[in-house]
């Protein structure tokens, strides 16, 4: 006896295998004819399902036909350049997909098994990929705008020069990850694991830290003007600069060499939370009288 979650796998995998075999075909065509076939997943074909007449049609010119690929196994594709606009992706096997160039712009790859994806220069703005498994996947120059990586494993992954203004990065891993030029303006990274993260020339700024691991990571010529970095931990980071305009309080752990300065260079802006001076601070060398 066929269960019902039983069922639903091998419709999953039916949408993968016939998405791969017919990428041109109308998003409601696979799914129709996945389920058909699913429905007697127990019994010996007796002819073609006749769902599967319709994959032949042309798929709609407006886009308004996103496809539901949901669980559907992808590993190893070459999606390169495929238009994935709204997708249903969530909990897919791709790992090692290609996907650079891809426009995922909207998808929702919540669950999505991604580890080792190439997604170079591709498009995932307002994409969601909430615990989303993307270790040591390629990013680099992708389009990741208000992008929603919460709870996301990014452990080793290269985003360099990617763009991630105002994404959502709460609680994501993102151990050991390259992150050299890219732009985190507005990104929202708190309790983010950023421990030897390379931020070469990232820009992080008005970037939420607050509570963010930035331990042992490189931020090196990084920006962190008017970035939130109460209870941040950079004690061990290498290459911080006194960030102008940013905030913060006395969980704050910065490196020895900036304990003074910063202390010098901020102001009290609200109880227990500091504010580091957006101006080099006045002259206090006493005047001596001529």
């Amino acid at each position: 006896m066929v269960t019902d979650a039983e069922r639903e796998q091998h419709a999953a995998a039916l949408r993968g295998l016939l998405y791969l075999a017919c990428p041109d075909a109308p998003a409601t065509a696979i799914a129709d004819t996945a389920e058909a076939i699913a429905r007697h997943t127990s019994e010996a074909p007796r002819a073609p399902v006749p769902q599967a007449a319709h994959l032949n049609h042309p798929k709609p010119s407006s886009g308004l036909d996103p496809l539901d690929l949901t669980g559907a196994d992808l590993g190893d594709a070459d999606l390169t350049d495929t238009d994935l606009r709204r997708a249903q992706l969530g909990d897919a096997y791709l790992r090692f997909v290609d996907l650079t160039g891809a426009r995922l712009t909207g998808a929702d790859l919540s669950g999505a098994k991604l580890t080792g994806a190439r997604l170079t220069g591709a498009k995932l703005n307002g994409a969601k990929l909430t615990n989303a498994d993307l270790r040591r996947a390629d990013l680099r120059d992708a389009d990741l705008h208000f992008v929603d990586l919460t709870s996301a494993k990014l452990t080793d992954a290269d985003l360099t020069d990617a763009k991630l203004i105002g994404a959502y990065l709460l609680f994501v891993d993102l151990t050991g990850a390259m992150l050299s030029g890219a732009d985190l303006t507005d990104a929202d990274l708190r309790r983010a694991d950023l421990r030897d993260a390379d931020l070469t020339d990232a820009d992080l700024h008005s970037a939420d830290l607050t509570g963010a691991k930035l331990s042992d990571a490189n931020l090196t010529d990084a920006n962190l003007t008017d970035a939130d970095l109460r209870r941040a931990d950079l004690k061990t980071a290498s290459g911080v600069a006194l960030p102008m305009g940013a905030k913060w309080d006395a969980h704050t752990h910065w490196p020895a060499y900036l304990v003074p300065l910063v202390a010098e260079e901020s102001d009290e802006v609200l109880p227990g939370v500091y504010r580091v001076r957006g101006e080099p601070a006045p002259d206090r060398t006493p005047t001596v009288p001529v």
